[in-house]
């Protein structure tokens, strides 16, 4: 017997799975389509490929003379020699990049088969590839409507059937230790309501508010009473942080990992590649497991039941993804930020298809906020305040007034890399760039080298570009200018996907595009209100924007977007703005 409006929800999640596929192999399609010359131009493909060595672990090293790629780690590639829409002319080698150092990649075939790459060790071409998880999903939805924990919990929890409660006594032992160990009020209120919860708990983390800080507190307390934890998220780099956050509060705590060894880099706890190979199955009391949702179904994680599973950057986990990692356990916390970035999808249409579990489930009344930033001073933290969190995110009194910490500024660029400005719009007026901007790079440069000479670890410097392209070139520019290879590994460029998380002292945001019309027909994706948000709220004391004011002239046509825009402007107005057109300062 099912509940009303369950089968018509599941159908409209089945569809929405295929109607996505689809529309990857179709974009795939017309990618592959295109002259190679137009596909290396636009960053979806390297030629000259040539094979430097076998690593013991599967992966090819392969080297080339130019990169200027929109690839990066965790991306699907095909290697192959020729016409890349003939399926059946040629060898296609499948796999995972694994690292990318320009002129010299890794990757990680699918198929172990290397024999192709020996017989001819030159002449291979990188295409972008595509991995179908529709089969996944389509399965997971099915187990859910069969299993008894998906008809009786998790179906009618996202349709609103069923509601959690709160075990006051389990929630005032939990507050009173979370004070004690010296939790702020949000935060001990979010911990007591997540771990006294017989169901479900939302937890949203605006920018620097501890919410990594809170799942460890929570994951610990849950242990100590033997409750089995499932940590898991959208990506490895998110779990990671989790368990390392859990292993320096408490090294003692049981804590593993399971996956791939290539994706626990970093990580403080022990990494296992089947859950049946560690002790954890043996242990009586409770533990943390953390692993993606996929590794719960298949054989590194199948049959394994926990109490509680935790999804930390929850804002970014699909429904499907979400249901798939809500199988295996009974109550479920839920940690993310919907004014941050939200589901990566192909599809525009449905309010489904672009919702998180943790936007669907939100403003349902079982949710708690943070409210205090420990990253952002009074200044940076007042504009996204103000702008997503109603004015209720305020900085720590200990950090509010902190500034950048420059000791002997280059003269050049006092002006920008003032301490008194935390936030600045450095407007270069350029003309009619779209992925790429080599005005903008070279003032990025030259800003990053004035920061080191004032004594700014490069650690602490994080650049943030819309695009892969403008990266790569920054990065290219600051190898020619950095005195010390080391220097360019410190430092930290690259989109805004890959910045949230992260904070740094000083942030550039380099907004490459300056070509209205460019922008207009990006808006969707250059004017987000949510990668804007992720993109200024990574620094500690020091924001300095670099664009073109000409691209706030876009106009798109749909009334959301033009709002998008004049946020935009907003925040420019609340920036100290210096026009340097070129970037030349004379």
């Amino acid at each position: 017997m099912s509940l009303p409006g369950v089968e018509e929800f599941l159908a409209r999640l089945r569809q929405l799975i295929l109607d996505e596929a689809e529309q990857q192999r179709f974009e795939l399609r017309r990618q592959w389509s295109l002259p190679l010359r137009q596909r290396i131009a636009g960053g979806y493909a390297i030629e000259g490929l040539q094979v430097k060595d076998f690593r013991k672990d599967g992966a090819v090293i392969l080297a080339c003379q130019r990169n200027e790629s929109r690839f990066r780690e965790g991306d699907y590639l095909v290697l192959h020699r020729g016409d890349i829409t003939n399926e059946t002319s040629f060898v296609r080698l499948r796999g995972v990049l694994e690292y990318d150092d320009e002129t010299e990649l890794a990757l990680s075939l699918n198929s172990g088969n290397v024999q192709p790459l020996k017989e001819q060790p030159s002449g291979w071409i990188a295409d972008e590839d595509m991995l179908d998880l529709s089969f996944f999903y389509l399965d997971t939805l099915d187990q859910a409507a069969d299993r008894l924990v998906g008809r009786q919990t998790i179906l009618p929890l996202i349709t609103g059937a069923l509601a959690p409660g709160v075990d006051y006594q389990r929630y005032e032992r939990s507050w009173e230790e979370s004070v004690a160990l010296g939790l702020n009020e949000t935060q001990a209120e979010a911990v007591a309501q997540a771990y006294a919860t017989d169901l479900v708990h939302l937890i949203q983390g605006p920018p620097g508010t501890g919410k990594t800080f809170v799942l460890a507190h929570l994951a610990r307390q849950l242990v100590a009473d033997g409750q089995r934890v499932l940590v898991t998220g959208l990506t490895h780099r998110a779990i990671n942080n989790a368990l390392n956050k859990i292993a320096q509060l408490d090294p003692a705590l049981p804590a593993c990992k399971i996956g791939l060894e290539a994706r626990a880099q970093g990580l403080l706890v022990r990494n296992h590649e089947n859950f049946a190979l560690s002790e954890f199955g043996d242990l009586s009391g409770g533990y943390v497991v953390g692993a993606t949702p996929f590794a719960t179904q298949s054989d590194r994680l199948t049959n394994v039941e926990f109490d509680v599973v935790i999804f930390d950057e929850a804002s970014q986990v699909t429904l499907p993804l979400a249901i798939m990692g809500m199988l295996p356990g009974r109550r479920y916390v839920f940690i993310g930020d919907e004014r941050q970035l939200p589901p990566i999808t192909n599809l525009k249409a449905s309010e489904v298809a672009r919702t998180s579990i943790f936007g669907y489930l939100n403003g349902r009344g079982y949710e708690t906020m943070l409210t205090t930033t420990y990253r952002m001073n009074d200044a940076l933290a007042a504009w996204p305040s103000r702008t997503f969190y109603g004015g209720a995110l305020q900085p720590d009194p200990a950090i509010a007034g902190r500034r950048l910490p420059l000791n002997g500024a280059s003269a050049k660029w006092d002006f920008v890399l003032d301490p008194q400005s935390p936030a600045v719009f450095l407007d270069l007026r350029h003309h009619n760039t779209m992925a790429r901007s080599r005005t903008e790079a070279e003032v990025i440069v030259e800003l990053i080298l004035a920061l080191i000479q004032a004594h700014i670890p490069p650690h602490e410097i994080g650049v943030v570009v819309p695009y892969r392209a403008q990266s790569r070139l920054i990065r290219n520019l600051l190898r020619q200018s950095l005195p010390v290879r080391e220097m360019l590994q410190d430092l930290t460029i690259d989109t805004v996907e890959r910045m949230q998380g992260q904070e740094r002292e000083v942030v550039l945001v380099s907004l490459t595009t300056s070509s209205p019309a460019f922008a207009a027909q990006l808006a969707e994706f250059f004017f987000q209100p949510e990668r804007l948000n992720v993109a200024i709220t990574r620094p500690r004391t020091k924001l300095i924007l670099v664009g073109s004011r000409r691209v706030l002239d876009a106009r798109p046509e749909q009334p959301e977007y033009q709002e998008w825009v004049a946020l935009f402007r907003d925040l420019i107005a609340h920036c100290t703005v210096h026009t340097i057109p070129g970037g030349r300062i004379h």
